[in-house]
């Protein structure tokens, strides 16, 4: 048995995506336009930072179960007048979305000597696996697993 750590995997045109420019959804009802006008079939990895990184594409249905529960976690944790902690790289196409974590937003510019990745994130372009520098609260996790079981995966 191998136990060197694996190098993770890359995907260069994700990685453009990720560090590029992004626009944010600052008003909940912005974002609730945004979520209603995202094609729910257009080929989206779901991607939980911390988790395994998807090789496969979500159906559609699995696309609208994970967006009205993360929409659903995003108002309950994020207890503010403004959303502002989801982003996209195209508001009316987008290829790349990040959804930061309420519970975990430190500084993401990166002034606190790290950056923060996202707590999740959307991609129609197959993603880099991202290695978050915390340790994903056991809550997060839960969270996601019960997402997978909502939807028959986990």
């Amino acid at each position: 048995m191998n136990n060197a750590p694996h190098a993770p995997h890359h995907n260069p045109a994700f990685d453009a995506l990720f560090s590029g420019t992004l626009y944010s959804l600052l008003h909940w009802d912005t974002l609730d336009q945004f979520w209603a006008a995202i094609d729910r079939e257009a080929g989206w990895y779901l991607y939980a930072i911390g988790e395994h990184c998807p090789s496969d594409i979500a159906d559609g249905a699995h696309v609208e179960t994970f967006i009205r529960e993360i929409n659903a976690l995003l108002r309950k944790d994020h207890d503010e007048s403004y959303c502002g902690i989801v982003y996209a790289d195209d508001l009316s196409n987008p290829q790349l979305i990040k959804i930061y974590d309420p519970n975990h937003l430190g500084s993401s510019c990166g002034a606190a000597g790290y950056r923060i990745l996202p707590g999740w994130v959307m991609s129609r372009v197959a993603p880099s696996e991202l290695v978050p520098e915390h340790i994903v609260p056991q809550n997060r996790r839960r969270w996601w697993q019960g997402f997978l079981n909502s939807i028959g995966i986990g």
